[in-house]
């Protein structure tokens, strides 16, 4: 008998089981990250508050945390630590995941990830049409944010404490 055996990372990722670890599929090369950290997870559970509070508050779309696959195309899919899809894009979301980016996405540094983060993955979402990307450290608690314009990412003042979201219009207080 003979069975199908999968011939690239894509078809491998997607025969992953659903697992706590973070992976994702870059350029046909599958990428496993280690655990976050304390800082990292207690970060992203403010920024995530925060964010989901407004979103909800304001009935705007969605806002979901990792592990959640981010399908940008055929050899990159991702798992953002916070992301937030508008209610015209919601029709991006299937019960596999995200198909289509999001349009802002959080991602926590951590040692293991900083430079992949501000490399590779941000020219790969400012590629793939995310508008609004914003990266946290969380030791000195320092946003860099970028904002998608005419097809490329302007860099937005960073601040410590806060994310200032130029597509929400508002000031996200995290600690």
């Amino acid at each position: 008998m003979y069975t199908s055996i999968p011939f690239s990372v894509m078809d491998i990722f997607k025969q992953l089981p659903e697992s706590t670890r973070r992976f994702h599929a870059l350029k046909n090369i599958l990428v496993v990250e280690p655990a976050p950290v304390y800082a990292h997870q207690d970060i992203l559970g403010s920024i995530n508050y925060e964010l989901y509070s407004y979103v909800r508050r304001h009935k705007l779309g969605k806002v979901l945390v990792s592990p959640v696959d981010v399908y940008l195309n055929e050899e990159h899919v991702f798992q953002p630590d916070i992301l937030f899809i508008s209610n015209r894009r919601l029709p991006v979301i299937n019960k596999k995941g995200i198909f289509g980016a999001p349009d802002l996405i959080v991602e926590i540094l951590s040692p293991s990830t900083a430079k992949y983060d501000r490399g590779q993955k941000k020219d790969i979402y400012e590629r793939c049409g995310v508008s609004e990307y914003w990266l946290v450290d969380p030791e000195t608690c320092v946003s860099e944010g970028f904002h998608l314009k005419n097809g490329s990412f302007q860099a937005l003042p960073a601040a410590r404490g806060i994310i200032k979201s130029v597509l929400l219009g508002e000031t996200f207080r995290f600690q």
